[in-house]
């Protein structure tokens, strides 16, 4: 269980779960309900353009398998390829968020993307309607390239959080831009979430050791062998990098250090009678 004081909030709504998760790329909503289980994750992100919200009330849609009364919707504007888009699906989110009794809930995790081969941000329609959204009444959550300036800027319009990316959507291939991810942390005073990329749950508890304040898994849950598994392994491997960060990792030394020192010790001078 997380301490109280380490509890993470965004936007003034307390979490104790450090695990957010994707809704996406699953075999069938049965699984993915129970992942979500075994993630004990607070938080649920769902993509809006991939809802039919004249239909949410069909007992085979995305929303209606959710129980809305233990998880925070964190509605997306993942297809937007402009800020004028993602502006739109935004205000959808958070209608869908009032329909499913969450009223006080105006979450938004904004995905601006106009690149269709690699799926990077782009940088520019994100800060426009970021900033546009949070005079809105948003609680921001920006998906951004491990850019530690846009960053700031974006912090200084009022978003609740910086979203960088670990690599590329759904590659599996973990956590590059290190150096770029340690600068952001540094330098914010909002959560900082790694989004995408994270493939195991060794490169989750990474993204905690270096101070991340949560990370966002979809793909690496959704596409593994066994789902269910997977899901337990990341809560448990965000858990152990938070405390790893919490407790302070040791230095690390060029030579090796010997972990048992003989100063004091007169063993060595024995003489072999004496043993």
């Amino acid at each position: 269980m997380m301490l109280e004081q380490d509890q993470l909030t965004i936007g003034g709504k307390v979490f104790n779960s450090r695990l957010i998760v994707g809704t996406g790329k699953y075999r069938s909503l049965k699984e993915m309900v129970e992942c979500l289980a075994k993630s004990e994750s607070e938080m649920v992100t769902v993509a809006i353009r991939r809802l039919n919200l004249l239909n949410i009330s069909r007992n085979d849609n995305l929303i209606t398998a959710i129980n809305w009364k233990k998880f925070w919707l964190l509605p997306n504007t993942a297809g937007a390829k402009t800020s004028e888009e993602a502006i739109r699906l935004a205000f959808l989110g958070r209608e869908l968020s009032k329909r499913i009794g969450q009223k006080e809930n105006n979450f938004i995790k904004l995905e601006v993307i106009s690149d269709p081969k690699y799926l990077f941000p782009d940088p520019i329609g994100t800060l426009k309607a970021a900033e546009f959204l949070v005079k809105k009444g948003f609680i921001v959550l920006p998906y951004t390239n491990t850019d530690p300036m846009l960053a700031k800027h974006l912090e200084d319009i009022g978003c609740s959080t910086i979203m960088p990316l670990g690599s590329p959507i759904g590659s599996g291939q973990g956590i590059q831009s290190i150096n770029n991810i340690q600068i952001i942390i540094e330098n914010s005073k909002i959560p900082v979430i790694v989004d995408a990329g994270i493939g195991s749950p060794s490169e989750a508890a990474f993204a905690m050791e270096l101070g991340a304040g949560a990370v966002l898994i979809n793909t690496a849950i959704a596409q593994a062998k066994t789902p269910t598994v997977m899901a337990k392994a990341m809560n448990l491997a965000v858990q152990a990098g938070r405390q790893a960060y919490l407790a302070g990792q040791m230095d690390s030394y060029k030579f090796a250090q010997s972990s048992s020192p003989l100063k004091g010790s007169n063993f060595l001078n024995l003489t072999k009678k004496q043993l």
